[in-house]
């Protein structure tokens, strides 16, 4: 049975006036998502996969099925000239068919030049599974400025699941250890041993991969590419590549402290995290990264499919006070995320930042499940309900 998903809905009413982009992880459910979800909702479709030769012959030679009504593109971006194929066809086709170009790394139109496809396309960063879309995927969109509507009922069961197993399909759905370790090792050869190397040109792709061996056991902290270099013995230069190279596929991500205010921010390093969390073996860093995901998933879906100019911060001062993360419309904050595994002391520096910052809500998120509780203007609340209130 396929599991619908939070994108669902609007890929489909947006393929009505543009293009659409898909991009994501590999094996977020992107292949699912065109062909079985949104083709669903057309009289007639046709996939094509760079990765296929025989799809390839089709698409250079733009030879398209007359009947179809929805054109699937996945791995496009492979082909070097591929804005320029979609511009030309586009424009052409675009009252005889719907185009969704779908890609597991980022569909940037504008990486190494070429033509633009400006006013063409909507495009979408599709995540992994949250607490909130395997509730349902219909619940309540966030409103800027809005206190978050949480559920009034806990899913602790559904948390710890999601928790271990991480958000991807195939292993949460399985619910097996020795499937998500196979899972993880796949995942990750393909990866480094094809996705990057047909993109990317590495001459030390061993080091590379040993870079993203390292990273989850930095999750949570402060990032430093000296750190790294040393590490691994190579420049700072490649160190920098690397990472965004590792960031371009969707394997990591960085947080960067907010700058704005009247304390003194810490303004240079940033911190990481994964789009897979169960990579991570530490509790503590797993269950940060797991909130990360879910609040970078609404900062995205409230940018790609609502139109709001939403980014996802940490709080840092240079006298050491620290919020794990804080969200922003427009530029100004509006509601400070602090993660604890079982603690429910107020953190202060909650306090400290929703104060200087005029922050309108400010949240300790801990693992227990069951609590709920208003203090000195904070809500104490349990990963498990606080999440219910997200995309």
């Amino acid at each position: 049975m396929v599991k619908k998903r939070y994108l669902t809905a609007r890929v489909t009413e947006d393929l009505h006036a543009k293009m659409v982009f898909v991009a994501g992880p590999r094996q977020v459910g992107k292949t699912t998502l065109s062909t079985e979800l949104v083709a669903a909702q057309f009289k007639s479709f046709a996939y094509f996969s760079w990765d296929r030769k025989v799809d390839r012959t089709r698409i250079t030679a733009s030879d398209w099925p007359a009947d179809a009504e929805l054109l699937i593109f996945d791995e496009l971006h492979k082909y070097r000239p591929w804005k320029r194929l979609l511009k030309g066809e586009y424009d052409a086709l675009k009252k005889r068919y719907a185009f969704l170009v779908t890609g597991s790394s980022r569909l940037d139109v504008y990486r190494r030049g070429g033509d633009s496809l400006q006013g063409r396309y909507h495009s979408y960063r599709m995540h992994p599974f949250s607490l909130g879309e395997m509730r349902g995927v219909n619940g309540p969109i966030p409103v800027p400025f809005k206190e978050i509507a949480c559920e009034t009922k806990s899913l602790p069961v559904e948390f710890k699941m999601l928790e271990t197993f991480g958000g991807f399909p195939e292993p949460l759905l399985r619910q097996e250890t020795r499937t998500l370790r196979r899972w993880h090792a796949e995942r990750n050869e393909r990866l480094f041993r094809e996705d990057i190397r047909d993109l990317e040109i590495i001459k030390d792709l061993g080091s590379l991969q040993l870079l993203g061996d390292m990273l989850p056991a930095r999750v949570g902290s402060l990032l430093s590419v000296n750190a790294l270099r040393e590490d691994l013995q190579v420049s700072h230069k490649s160190v920098v590549r690397w990472l965004r190279i590792l960031e371009s596929f969707y394997y990591a991500y960085r947080l960067y402290p907010f700058a704005k205010g009247r304390f003194r921010s810490l303004k240079k390093e940033p911190k990481l995290y994964l789009w897979d969390w169960s990579e991570i073996s530490d509790a503590g860093a797993r269950f940060e990264n797991v909130i990360a995901c879910h609040l970078l998933k609404t900062v995205h879906f409230l940018k790609d499919s609502e139109g709001y100019k939403a980014e996802l911060y940490f709080l840092r001062e240079t006298a050491g006070r620290e919020v794990d993360f804080l969200v922003t419309i427009d530029g100004k904050p509006w509601f400070a995320v602090e993660a604890k595994v079982s603690d429910t002391q107020i953190d202060p520096s909650l306090r400290y930042f929703g104060e200087r910052l005029d922050i309108p809500f400010s949240f300790q998120v801990i693992q227990t499940t069951g609590v709920d509780r208003l203090i000195q203007g904070v809500r104490l609340i349990s990963a498990d309900k606080f999440l219910t209130g997200l995309p």
